[in-house]
């Protein structure tokens, strides 16, 4: 096992830049996932990682090695993909042990490991299949296999789930956080699903553009979002954010939303006053209020009841403005119909209109 550390690393394809200049420490032993929209740079970076890229730029250590001049396979990292790069004409069995015939080790070491991944794995029973006659699954299993036979020191996963079914997926995430914690290898996982990255990740790496917009733990980054972009990618449903203006008197502090309601600004923000601003609230952290009007909340008119059984799940839009509300209890609200919601203001955000930052005291 081994750290990785990349730092100040760019990309650049022919003219344009890809990547701007990335720093991220991963520490040795860590699941650590890259996330972001498609064409962020994070599937260019984990390349540039295994070395199927050319680093324009910056330095690139798996452990104590600087590795950005060495070739894929003395790096000493395993790559699973999302299309599973299995050989079609070999069996389950021999494709794990691909890679160690090669080494040229003996039939005793690869038995052994190989059995040793196949029972990791639950594989045994398909040892002698050919991939045709796998599910996805199993598949992407066997692509885990033939990565964990070479006993790398860092796992490096390219959204090595995005073929399977949704349910498939939930059961893969499991499996593959569950081998994290059993293996202790250093792992990196791009991916574009931020349910992924949250339920999966000791740390997550959120990219935009080929650049960090912020790092840290999933609950660090859902409960303090360092900007606009963030605190809307990370959640879901995603947080909703309402257009205001700040108003601020003394020591009070209020948002004056489009339709001139005024909300208490939520604990520790910052701004000045006459400032334009976005309140972002999640739709879990909203509470209905009874009653037309009352005070410290926002009529939203009903577009869409969606209940799941466990919740309700409310879209709904205020001036304008696309809203999500979720409520553990049971309602019948007709679409068209107003509601009142009351957001907790000591789990909302302020962030500056213009910059996207949040604004903080």
């Amino acid at each position: 096992m081994a750290s990785v550390t990349i730092q100040a690393v760019k990309k650049n394809f022919g003219e344009v830049p890809i990547l701007h200049g990335v720093d991220i420490d991963i520490p040795d032993g860590s699941f650590t996932v890259l996330v972001g929209p498609s064409g962020c740079g994070k599937s260019t970076l984990l390349r540039m990682i295994a070395g199927l890229e050319q680093i324009s730029a910056g330095e690139i250590r798996i452990g104590e090695r600087k590795v950005n001049d060495l070739p894929p396979k003395e790096r000493d990292i395993a790559m699973v993909f999302q299309n599973y790069a299995l050989y079609p004409h070999m069996t389950v069995r021999e494709n794990m042990a691909f890679s160690l015939a090669l080494a040229k080790q003996s039939k005793t070491q690869i038995d052994t490991k190989v059995g040793r991944a196949a029972e990791i794995l639950a594989l045994g029973a398909l040892l002698d299949r050919y991939p045709r006659q796998l599910s996805g699954g199993q598949r992407q299993r066997v692509a885990m296999g033939r990565a964990i036979v070479r006993d790398p020191q860092v796992f490096l996963f390219d959204e090595p789930l995005s073929n399977l079914d949704a349910k498939l997926r939930v059961a893969m995430r499991s499996e593959i956080k569950e081998l994290h914690q059993r293996l202790k290898t250093t792992s990196i996982y791009v991916t574009h699903d931020q349910i992924e990255a949250m339920t999966m990740g000791d740390k997550i790496v959120v990219m935009r553009d080929g650049r960090i917009e912020q790092a840290g733990t999933p609950l660090a980054l859902y409960d303090h979002p360092a900007n606009q972009f963030v605190a809307g990618f990370i959640g879901s449903p995603s947080m909703n954010f309402l257009p205001g203006t700040l108003r601020r008197s003394g020591d009070v502090a209020r948002i004056e939303l489009v339709d001139g309601t005024r909300l208490s600004a939520p604990a520790r923000s910052g701004g000045v006053d006459g400032q334009p601003v976005v309140l972002g609230t999640r739709p879990e952290h909203l509470t209905l209020v009874d009653g037309a009007s009352p005070e410290g909340s926002i009529a939203a008119r009903v577009v869409v009841m969606e209940p799941t059984g466990m919740d309700t799940f409310v879209a709904c839009r205020h001036e304008g403005t696309d809203m999500a509300a979720v409520f553990r209890e049971r309602h019948d609200f007709a679409p068209g119909s107003t509601i009142y919601l009351a957001p907790d203001l000591t789990r909302a955000h302020l962030f500056d209109a213009t910059t996207g930052q949040r604004l903080v005291a």
